[in-house]
């Protein structure tokens, strides 16, 4: 039995009959969704063509078929993206008739709201733009893809967290959400942040994409490409990510575990070039996603809460 017949063995046997473990996750996130656009008047839906915004997603357009996503959607784009993740954010965009908002961080360093980091880093750049569009936009709720697997920071989110006028957010004001009751009131100024996967692991991700044949950018799949090796990780040669002297550029089979920023977002080694096989390989992983490819979260242990409190997703 392969790896990936023994997974599909354990969903059915741990959801017991009649309903598997994906379609339990999926039937969560579908009423997460409904009740956050039922109880809020301006949600918007942080997509960056990523594999867990592209879930979050597809779960909207499920929640509400045959009619169309209630909501526009909104990216923070640091600039230095990937092109193949902007492309497939644009043909998805147009696919589904959804209105597009981006919060350019670019913008920001060009009119000196921002400044460049020495690094080059953007990733950390993202929460004042990210505050401003939720401003701008009076959005009262914003969707997000965390989930609780991928950091010690995400893992003590609520469901539905609530943000100050700030756009902050207090590990010590957490809200109970027993018998799945959330509690969405707010005062003026304030909005929440609603994580419909939050209960969900990568693994769910990618069995989730396998099950419904989900789209996703070619980054995701192992191919041969240009990489140079820093700090543990392998980083594509790109306009904003060009290796030092004494690193070396080497052609290897890699994918991408997660497609954010490419200035802080490595590569892993892997000939998982379909679906099956990145199931079968993130079965065995013993890392997150974040925990092996994204250098700013190793800034220190609590990178991510820090950037939370600020009012980063």
């Amino acid at each position: 039995m392969t790896l990936i017949d023994i997974a599909s063995l354990t969903d059915e046997l741990d959801a017991g009959p009649g309903l598997s473990t994906l379609d339990a996750l999926e039937a969560e996130a579908i009423h997460i969704i409904r009740e956050v656009v039922a109880e809020f008047e301006r949600p918007v839906l942080l997509f960056s063509g990523g594999k867990d915004s592209v879930v979050v997603l597809h779960l909207a357009a499920r929640a509400f078929a045959p009619g169309r996503i209630p909501f526009p959607v909104l990216h923070v784009d640091t600039g230095h993206n990937f092109p193949e993740v902007i492309a497939f954010r644009d043909e998805t965009v147009a696919r589904l008739g959804l209105r597009l908002e981006v919060a350019s961080v670019q913008s920001y360093i060009d009119d000196g709201r921002l400044a460049e980091r020495p690094d080059g880093t953007r990733n950390t750049l993202q929460t004042q733009p990210l505050r401003d569009a939720i401003t701008a936009g009076k959005h009262d709720a914003v969707f997000g893809g965390a989930r609780r697997d991928e950091d010690k920071a995400r893992a003590k989110e609520r469901i539905i967290s609530l943000r100050d006028e700030f756009g902050q957010w207090d590990p010590r004001n957490q809200r109970p959400e027993l018998w799945s009751l959330y509690n969405g009131r707010h005062l003026p100024g304030q909005h929440v942040r609603a994580f419909p996967i939050s209960n969900w692991t990568e693994l769910d991700i990618w069995r989730y994409i396998a099950r419904e044949n989900i789209a996703l950018p070619p980054l995701y799949f192992a191919a041969d490409r240009e990489v140079f090796r820093r700090d543990g990780m392998w980083w594509a040669v790109t306009e904003h990510s060009q290796p030092r002297e004494g690193e070396e550029i080497v052609t290897r089979s890699v994918r991408y575990r997660t497609v954010g920023d490419s200035s802080c977002t490595g590569a892993v080694e892997s000939d998982a070039a379909d679906i099956a096989a990145i199931v079968a390989e993130v079965a065995q992983s013993t890392l997150t996603e974040r925990g092996a490819t994204r250098a700013d979260d190793r800034i220190s242990e609590a990178a991510m809460e820090d950037r939370k409190k600020d009012g980063y997703f």
